[in-house]
C-alpha cells in the first residue's frame, strides 16, 4: 500500500426495503449524506451493517453499484462470511470493481486458535493477492482475541496485505506497534487517547451519527495535539453504549428522519419505547438532536 490508511471510518449502516432485502440506493445515500459529506470513510457490511445477515448476491450487487459512485473518502469492504470460498468470491468481485481495502474478522462460531486464524488469512491472500486487509479484532462476536504473536506473524509473512487492525476487543490498540500498520480503535471513547499513542484513527458503529464530531477530534489532534470536542464525543458514545445495543439504537434514531431505517433483519429490532426515550433525552441534553429529529 502506497499510503498508510488513516482517518475516521463508520461501520456503515445497511438500509433495507420493506421486504427486508438490501436497499442499495438508500444505503448509498446514507453513506454519501451522513458519512462521506462529513469526511468520514465507510466500512460496508461489518457487524453494524448486518454483513452476516445479508446475502452474497446482495453484497455483490451493492459493490457493483458502489463502483459507479464517486466517494471522496476511503472505502472498506467487509465480506462477513464464515465460508472461505464465499469470502474470496466477494473479495475478487470487489477488486474487479476497484476496491482493494477489506475489513475481515476471523471465522466465527468454530474454535479459533492462532495457527488456524493464520491459515484463514493466508488462504485469502493466496487467492486475492492484491487485497489490503484490516484485521477485525472483536472477541465478543468471533470468540477469538488476536494476540501480538499471530498479528506479527501475519505482518511479517504478508507485509503488503496485512495493513492494519480494528481493535474492538481492546487488548492491542495502545501497545502494539508495527511499521506501515494502521491501528484503529473501535470506539470514539478511545480515539483521542489512541491518536496520542500512534493510532491511525477509529472505525466505529456510532460514527454513523457522531462522525462530524469524531472527525473534528481527529483534525484537531493533527493540528494541535488535543481537542476540546473529545469530551462531547465520549459523552455521545456513552449514550449509545447505555442502550445496550448500538445497531438498534442507531436504527431507532435514524428512523426519526426516515422510516426506512425501521426495517431490520431478525433477530435485530428497534429499541423499546422506554430505551428510546431515555436515549433521546440524553441526546437532547447534549444538544445533539437535529431539527429533523422528533423532539424528545
Amino acid at each position: 500500500m502506497s499510503e498508510i490508511l488513516k482517518g475516521v471510518f463508520a461501520a456503515a449502516m445497511s438500509v433495507l426495503k420493506a421486504d427486508l432485502s438490501l436497499d442499495i440506493e438508500e444505503t448509498l445515500n446514507h453513506a454519501k449524506k451522513n458519512l462521506d459529506s462529513n469526511g468520514v470513510g465507510s466500512a460496508f457490511f461489518g457487524s453494524t451493517g448486518c454483513g452476516q445477515l445479508i446475502s452474497i448476491s446482495e453484497k455483490k450487487a451493492f459493490i457493483s453499484a458502489l463502483s459507479k459512485e464517486n466517494f471522496k473518502e476511503k472505502i472498506l469492504i467487509g465480506p462477513s462470511c464464515n465460508s472461505l470460498s464465499d469470502t474470496i468470491n466477494i473479495m475478487q468481485h470487489s477488486t474487479k470493481a476497484g476496491f482493494n481495502n477489506f475489513l475481515i474478522m476471523n471465522v466465527a462460531y468454530y474454535k479459533n486458535e492462532d495457527n488456524g486464524v493464520y491459515n484463514f488469512y493466508k488462504n485469502i491472500i493466496k487467492s486475492v493477492p492484491e487485497s489490503k486487509i484490516i484485521l477485525y479484532n472483536f472477541s465478543k462476536l468471533s470468540g477469538y482475541t488476536f494476540t501480538s504473536e499471530v498479528t506479527k506473524r501475519l505482518i511479517k509473512d504478508f507485509p503488503k496485505n496485512i495493513v492494519g487492525m480494528k481493535d474492538s476487543t481492546g487488548n492491542l490498540w495502545d501497545n502494539f506497534k508495527a511499521k506501515n500498520f494502521s491501528m484503529f480503535v473501535g470506539s470514539e471513547k478511545k480515539l483521542l487517547d489512541g491518536l496520542k499513542v500512534g493510532a491511525a484513527g477509529c472505525i466505529s458503529a456510532t460514527t454513523n451519527v457522531t462522525g462530524s464530531v469524531a472527525k473534528k477530534v481527529f483534525d484537531d489532534f493533527h493540528k494541535s495535539g488535543n481537542s476540546s470536542s473529545d469530551t462531547k464525543l465520549k459523552a455521545l458514545r456513552t449514550v449509545f453504549d447505555d442502550t445496550g445495543n448500538l445497531i438498534s439504537a442507531l436504527h431507532t434514531l435514524k428512523s426519526m428522519e426516515n422510516e426506512v431505517y425501521k426495517n431490520m433483519l431478525p433477530p435485530l429490532e428497534m429499541l423499546s419505547e422506554e430505551k428510546k426515550n431515555e436515549m433521546l433525552k440524553k441526546l437532547k441534553d447534549l444538544n445533539f438532536l437535529s431539527k429533523k429529529n422528533i423532539a424528545a
